[in-house]
């Protein structure tokens, strides 16, 4: 309901931090609401999230969009609360969490609060190779590939429909694909390499 709230930080709790907005004091609960103290009694933007059950309504508020975005994605694992996805956040170290799930570091996402064995295997089940849209902007490194790497990937790809449309069928490209990973070449490199080894 609410994307975000600009307002003065009036207070700084344990658990939440009080915005006030057109006379209205908004209680927004926040990974580490002590991150908000040097902005107190000034004006800040903080990314919310309206939180409704029938026995509760509460906002989170985070300090950027991929925080919240991320907070978000952790709610929808099953097994994982607000309160939980808080706890994992307030580390202060997105990326971390991050890299844990692509690298399913179930050790690592197990150090948090409330989460056990099966909740970080959930968590790497649900979120592994889903976050890039979110939090692109942590470390672009994550998810990007080397252009070396992306080029020879291209090339593979365009090597493969060219052998298809030669007539190849899939099951024998796939048997000779595996020998031409690995080595940096052209599409028409690729293509030829191919060809010796499909004609042996």
């Amino acid at each position: 309901m609410y994307e975000y709230i600009k307002g003065i930080v009036t207070n700084v709790c344990p658990e939440y931090v009080v915005v006030e907005n057109g006379g209205v004091g908004y209680q927004i609960f926040t990974p580490n609401p002590f991150l908000f103290s040097k902005y107190k009694n000034q004006e800040i933007q903080i990314f919310t999230y309206q939180h409704v059950r029938e026995d509760i309504l509460a906002l989170y508020g985070f300090l950027s969009h991929e925080e919240k975005l991320l907070f978000v994605k952790l709610l929808n694992v099953s097994g994982i609360g607000p309160k939980g996805a808080l706890a994992v956040l307030a580390s202060g170290e997105p990326q971390q969490v991050i890299s844990a799930i692509e690298q399913e570091d179930d050790r690592f996402l197990t150090k948090f609060p409330g989460v056990g064995k099966k909740t970080a295997r959930q968590m790497i089940l649900d979120l592994k190779g889903k976050l890039q849209d979110v939090v692109p902007d942590y470390f672009p490194s994550l998810f990007h590939e080397p252009q070396e790497e992306i080029n020879h990937n291209e090339a593979l790809e365009e090597a493969v429909l060219a052998l298809k449309a030669l007539g190849y069928s899939e099951r024998e490209i796939k048997k000779i694909t595996p020998k031409l990973k690995g080595v940096p070449q052209s599409t028409d490199e690729m293509i030829k390499k191919a060809l010796q080894l499909l004609l042996k």
